[in-house]
């Protein structure tokens, strides 16, 4: 059998479709965020990114490099292992404990990415608890979702951020059946935020366990960084708290934070914890750099809400239609995959401008878009050269026609 045929069929189809997912080479450049080196096949031009979920440019902070630096040099570059095998590195258990001062929690636990930790923490509560009932928002990241599914436990969707359909779907479950009610703040394609107080108002009504998926929050609201949920003084009633530490702090890696039971259950019995290589103690000093200097400091997060109000403001003035949402992500609706890639193309030849078009399926069809997130390093001159491009665009390609 010619498997290769078989894999090529179906990626011909991906690409008639317009859903085929091209990646650019990109190198970048320390200390000159957010511009990077896009190698092509005519040679190496520079670009500035505007797609990055590095939210904060804390990947080039002095700090941070300092940081994994100094722990290279003290620790060498691996771990050695799974922390079950290897043992646990000092700069691993340095970094749970500022984790679990950032959400205010007994305990926190480390994974290789927040995708692992999502999906290890949920599969392993689902599976373990008996008659476990996980109420998930219909919104919810795909990590998530598989981590719901592997669990075999049973799933109830409720409507995305409406917390009547919740509580309706709550009062149908068992009394006496753990339930668990599984969301995000901020929701990393549209933007917009989870009600949380109300969520938990809810789900404390009826006994549920609260799991709330911060990553797209950590590092960017709240007096400290640790997110919408303590932004609104709720973080204390949530049971588990989900971050990670690849987007607004820089470096790599996912973790959970909760109770000591809580997190020495799922250490106990997640097997994405117990048999994966531990992170490098490199990155986890890196990033306890940079938990600490956002726990101190807050001038990164008020230049990045100064710059995403300045990028949206200019998009009105040029009638650029863009979702509204109360967060950092931008997102200009397109509405169809072909357009939003050749705009995403055009961008990149003409204007030296990356961002990376999203279509399905990591959002609907009919709703594929270009997804910008300024970042206290972009500068207004920045700005300005976007919405000029994206202007000249709109009218050379009759997008609007595409979005109306």
């Amino acid at each position: 059998m010619d498997f290769d045929a078989l894999f090529s069929e179906q990626l011909d189809a991906l690409k008639a479709e317009g859903n085929y997912r091209y990646f650019a080479e990109l190198e970048r450049q320390c200390g000159k965020f957010p511009r990077a080196a896009n190698h092509h096949a005519d040679g190496v031009r520079d670009v500035t990114v505007w797609c990055s979920n590095d939210y904060l440019g804390m990947g080039q902070h002095p700090k941070v490099i300092a940081a994994m630096c100094e722990a290279v040099e003290r620790c060498g570059t691996g771990a050695g292992g799974t922390r079950n095998i290897s043992g646990t590195n000092h700069d691993h258990l340095l970094l749970e404990r500022e984790l679990a001062d950032l959400h205010g929690k007994e305990a926190a636990l480390l994974f290789t990415s927040g995708y692992v930790s999502n999906w290890a923490a949920l599969s392993t509560l689902g599976s373990r608890l008996k008659d476990c009932i996980i109420l998930s928002d219909a919104g919810n990241h795909a990590s998530m979702i598989e981590g719901i599914r592997h669990s075999r436990a049973h799933k109830v969707i409720w409507k995305h951020n409406d917390v009547a359909d919740l509580e309706e779907k709550l009062a149908a479950c068992p009394a006496n059946a753990p339930k668990i009610v599984a969301f995000e703040s901020v929701y990393s394609m549209d933007g917009d935020v989870a009600p949380i107080r109300e969520i938990v108002e809810v789900a404390e009504k009826y006994g549920a366990m609260t799991y709330l998926d911060e990553v797209h929050a950590v590092g960017l609201y709240g007096p400290r960084g640790g997110g919408i949920s303590e932004r609104d003084g709720i973080a204390d009633r949530i049971t588990l708290i989900e971050g990670t530490l690849g987007k607004a702090f820089g470096v790599v890696g996912g973790y959970i934070t909760g109770s000591h039971a809580l997190c020495d259950f799922i250490r106990s019995f997640a097997s994405g914890f117990i048999f994966t290589t531990a992170l490098p103690p490199a990155v986890a000093a890196a990033a306890r750099a940079s938990i600490r200097h956002l726990k101190e400091s807050d001038s990164e997060r008020l230049r990045h809400q100064q710059q995403v109000a300045r990028l949206r403001a200019a998009l009105d003035r040029a009638g650029i239609p863009h979702m509204r949402n109360p967060s950092h992500i931008v997102p200009v609706m397109i509405k169809d995959p072909v357009k939003t890639r050749m705009l995403a193309n055009y961008l990149m030849d003409e204007w030296g401008i990356y961002v990376q078009p999203i279509n399905y399926p990591t959002v609907p069809k009919g709703t594929e878009r270009l997804r910008f997130t300024p970042s206290p390093l972009h500068s207004d001159e920045d700005i300005e050269r976007l919405v000029a491009a994206l202007s000249h665009l709109w009218k050379q390609c009759a997008v609007a026609h595409a979005v109306a």
